[in-house]
Formats: structure tokens, sequence, C-alpha cells
């Protein structure tokens, strides 16, 4: 599935049963900025998350993987499973 033109080149796409989204991260200060686009390329959520744990690499090659949502997210990186937590609510 192409990217849409207004999500970063680094998007990764979740298929979903229901809806398929994309996702993308950066760093921010000492927490990653996660951001949740529908397949259309509409900004679902942008927040702030906390890692467990913390020794993730946003510089090595990642994929966001199941379970991922405005809340949580996962990322695996070399056999490991990183969880990203929300803590705004």
């Amino acid at each position: 599935m192409k990217i849409p033109k207004n999500i970063s080149k680094n998007a990764q796409l979740i298929e979903g049963i229901g809806a398929s989204s994309w996702f993308t991260i950066v760093a921010e200060k000492k927490l990653y900025r996660i951001e949740r686009f529908s397949n259309e390329g509409e900004l679902e959520c942008s927040r702030l998350f906390e890692v467990e744990p913390k020794n993730f690499d946003i510089n090595s090659e990642y994929k966001f993987t199941y379970l991922s949502h405005c809340q949580k997210c996962k990322i695996t990186q070399n056999k490991k499973t990183f969880k990203f937590f929300n803590n705004e609510y």
C-alpha cells in the first residue's frame, strides 16, 4: 500500500481486519512521539510515550507490531519487544 503524501516516508503500516493504520515515531527529549494515521492519511492521534525497556534505539531498524493504538504501542527490534506507554490519561 502506498503511503499518503502527508505522512512521513518512514511510516509503517499495521494492517487490521477492520481498519489499517500508519504509525510514525520520533524522539522528543527523553520520550517518543508516536502518531497514528488512518489508511487515507488522516491524523488519528499524536501522543508522547515512555518505553520499556529503555534501550530502544530509534536509529536502528524496528517494526511496529500488534497491539498498537493511541494508548500503547509495541515495536520489535533485534528480536526484542519494546512496550510504549502513554501516560497522558
